[in-house]
C-alpha cells in the first residue's frame, strides 16, 4: 500500500493499481481501519451503547470481529486450536457469547483482543501466501468436501467487516453524533 494515501481518519487507501493480492489485502486493511476509527476514543459507555431495537454494541463488534479473525485465519485456514480467548467458551450454551460477554470487558481489553487477532491474522495470511498465494486452500475441509481458498477467506472477511462497519456507523452516530464514511 502507498502510505502517502492516508485519509483524514488515518486509514490507508487500498491501492488503485495493485495486483490481486495488494488490492484484496488493501481493502481488508481499510475495513479493519474503519472499525478502529468507529471505536476510537470510546469509553465503556460508548462501547456498550445500543440503538433500539438491536442489542448490538461497538464493544460487541470488536469482540465478534476478533473471534471471526481467529476463526477464519487461524482455525479454518491453518487448522490451529482456538486462541486462548476462545478455547474454553461453550458455544452450544451461548452461540453469541462474544457479543454478550463484551459488556464485562474494558475498552482496553476489547481493543487489545481485536488488535492481537488482526496481527495474528496478518501473520497467518503471510504464511499462507508463501505456501501457495491466494489459491492456497484452507487446512479445514467443510462437510460438503470443499475447502475455501485464501482468496475466498479474504473476500469473505472484507464482506464481514463492511457489513459490520455499517452497523458501527449507526451505533457511533447514535452515541455521540460522529459520522463519516
Amino acid at each position: 500500500m502507498d502510505a502517502s494515501l492516508v485519509d483524514e481518519h488515518g486509514r490507508n487507501e487500498p491501492p488503485t493499481t495493485g495486483d490481486e493480492e495488494a488490492t484484496l489485502l488493501g481493502f481488508l486493511d481499510y475495513q479493519r481501519s474503519t472499525l478502529e476509527w468507529k471505536t476510537r476514543n470510546l469509553d465503556h459507555d460508548g462501547l456498550s451503547a445500543t440503538l433500539h431495537p438491536t442489542t448490538m454494541t461497538l464493544g460487541g463488534l470488536l469482540k465478534h470481529l476478533a473471534w471471526v479473525e481467529d476463526w477464519w485465519f487461524s482455525q479454518i485456514l491453518h487448522d490451529n486450536a482456538p486462541a486462548a480467548a476462545w478455547d474454553d467458551v461453550d458455544w452450544r450454551v451461548d452461540p453469541d457469547w462474544e457479543w454478550h460477554s463484551a459488556a464485562q470487558d474494558s475498552p482496553e481489553q476489547l481493543r487489545g483482543l481485536w488488535q492481537a487477532a488482526v496481527l495474528r491474522s496478518r501473520d497467518l495470511t503471510e504464511r499462507a501466501l508463501e505456501q501457495g498465494g491466494m489459491d492456497r486452500l484452507s487446512s479445514c475441509v467443510f462437510d460438503d468436501g470443499h475447502a475455501p481458498s485464501l482468496r475466498w477467506i479474504v473476500v469473505h472477511m472484507i464482506e464481514e467487516y463492511a457489513r459490520h462497519n455499517g452497523h458501527a456507523d449507526l451505533l457511533r452516530e447514535a452515541f455521540d453524533g460522529e459520522t463519516g464514511e
